[in-house]
């Protein structure tokens, strides 16, 4: 066993001491020590439960014959984190999660670990971890929140994040905002629509690194919940004995079969910073046209929210992602032949079944024949970028408008929220990508309050969004403006067209123009100049790599 460096042999009896001074018995030192990194908190209404499922998977451990050692994990909460400084730090802590679990299985030589993560940055951080260190691992997480109701109608955070526009253009009064505001988030678990975090955590699944449910099962659904960490605990002794890694599983079929499943749900457009980024970690290359090439073939068979009306627990009753899967087999878009912790894809695939046609729809009835994120290049973004398709209304699929240029998501909500941004315009928010940030902040405060104000505009940035952004936003923009990308060169009142059908990001100035701008064009102070924002700035790569470090 792995652990034995730090159990066995006359040299090892200090380190036992150690073990004994905690309650570790000579039996309990003989079987696998398996790691159990908790993200419990008390910030993230999707980590506060955290602690049950922790001592379920605890229970599931050792009633396979392991023994469960607990650690922590750090975690954010995207949702308070929005709108302020604050966010310059979700995704950087991604980094910081990877890093520190990495430290602690390794020092301490455990021989498997179970990840439990629920909320955005949390899960693909872990997954990172797992393909990082390649020692048996599962993971299994908290499960999604119920969403709200509110005059008969389902209602969740991104309802609330958008409420402030209506308020804004008197849509709604502060009265009922503040009713709302009290129901929009009923209990714990990962906000209730297909955002990042339960995006991820679906996706986890089809990467075959945690067990059917891990991404649908809702958190309220507390028997349920504990059952699933129970086998998760035992899913990893099996993993341990039969010496099957992470690397093993996440292979470029697993890869190629969350794009899939991510294009067909229509997935938070985290997920292509995200999956490149475990790739990375489990030495492969996922390049940002895999994503539209596999689009192009997909389906959208799913609205959640926020492109549609249904939430994750309605995923949940219609099959969750094993009846996704069976249904993009019809595609031919699925490898059933890759492995999972427990078995097959093609065993995950005879276990699916619709029982909810109007939630998950056939690919012969899907909302559009290919996926529902799309990469859009051109002279404004040579690089890539990225849009939520399946959340952007018909009538703005296609755009050309005058450029506004902000230097920061601040300036921008300040602009948007004195009424400056009219219909024809095209906000640009820049200087906000994984340097620029630094920490690539999400843009939900300023897409909700466009569209919660009903304004029909584009939104460009080098930053990035929630997963509870829609609209015509397209985000991800590469190179940044940092690194002296075309958007640092756009000027207010420049035309540029967005052309999601035909994949393109257009700024209509001439070749020349715009070499003249560059020659004149010089980066500016960097927003942060010290502690970890400011050493992640000068390591962190482009968006288009999955801003990984260097």
């Amino acid at each position: 066993m792995r652990s034995d460096v730090v159990k066995k042999g006359i040299t090892r009896t200090a380190h036992r001491t150690l073990f004994h001074a905690m309650g570790y018995s000579d039996d309990d030192l003989s079987k696998p020590l398996i790691g159990v990194v908790d993200a419990f908190n008390e910030i993230i209404p999707g980590h506060i439960h955290l602690r049950d499922i922790a001592q379920a998977v605890k229970l599931g451990v050792s009633a396979a014959g392991g023994t469960p050692i607990e650690f922590p994990a750090i975690g954010i909460c995207d949702g308070i984190a929005m709108g302020h400084s604050g966010m310059r730090y979700p995704l950087a802590s991604r980094e910081l999660i990877c890093d520190s679990i990495e430290a602690v299985a390794n020092a301490h030589a455990f021989d498997g670990l179970v990840l439990i993560p629920n909320c955005d940055k949390i899960v693909p951080g872990m997954l990172m971890a797992a393909g990082r260190l390649n020692i048996p691992a599962v993971v299994v997480s908290g499960g999604p929140m119920l969403a709200g109701r509110y005059k008969g109608k389902d209602i969740s955070v991104s309802t609330m994040f958008e409420a402030a526009g209506k308020v804004e253009s008197g849509q709604m009064d502060e009265s009922e905002l503040a009713r709302m505001e009290c129901l929009a988030c009923p209990g714990c678990g990962s906000c209730s629509g297909l955002f990042t975090a339960n995006t991820m955590n679906c996706l986890t699944e089809v990467l075959g690194m945690g067990l059917p449910g891990n991404g649908t099962i809702p958190a309220a659904y507390t028997g349920a919940r504990r059952i699933l960490a129970k086998k998760a605990g035992a899913a990893i002794m099996t993993l341990v004995k039969k010496d099957i890694k992470p690397r093993d599983i996440m292979t470029m079929k697993a890869f190629e079969n969350a794009i899939a499943v991510d294009m067909a749900i229509g997935g938070s457009t985290n997920t292509v910073l995200h999956l490149p980024a475990i790739a990375h970690e489990a030495g492969l290359d996922l390049p940002l046209d895999l994503f539209d090439e596999i689009s192009k073939k997909a389906a959208y068979i799913c609205k959640l929210s926020p492109g549609g009306s249904y939430h994750i627990q309605d995923l949940n009753e219609a099959g969750g992602m094993n009846a996704v899967m069976k249904e993009l087999t019809k595609l031919h878009l699925i490898h059933e032949d890759a492995i999972t912790i427990n078995g097959t894809v093609a065993d995950r695939v005879a276990e699916g079944e619709n029982e909810r046609p109007e939630v998950l729809h056939t690919v012969e009835n899907a909302y559009m024949n290919k996926g529902g994120i799309a990469i859009l290049k051109g002279n404004l973004a040579p690089l890539g970028s990225v849009i939520k398709e399946s959340a952007v209304d018909p009538d703005l699929l296609t755009y050309t408008g005058t450029a506004k240029c902000f230097n920061s998501e601040e300036d921008a909500i300040k602009a948007i929220m004195d009424g400056e941004i009219k219909e024809g315009h095209v906000v640009v928010i820049r200087y906000e990508g994984p340097k620029g940030g630094p920490g690539m902040r999400e843009m939900l405060n300023p897409t909700a309050v466009i569209t919660g104000m009903g304004l029909k505009v584009a939104l460009l940035t080098d930053g990035r969004f929630s997963g509870a952004s829609r609209g015509a936003c397209v985000g991800h923009i590469s190179p940044e403006a940092m690194e002296g990308g075309p958007i640092a060169l756009v000027h207010d009142g420049d035309l540029i067209t967005v052309d999601v059908p035909n994949r393109k990001l257009e700024l209509h100035v001439s070749d020349e123009e715009l070499a003249k701008r560059k020659s004149l064009w010089t980066p500016p102070e960097p927003k942060v100049k010290t502690g970890y924002l400011s050493r992640y700035a000068r390591l962190v790569t482009s968006a288009n790599t999955g801003a990984v470090l260097k």
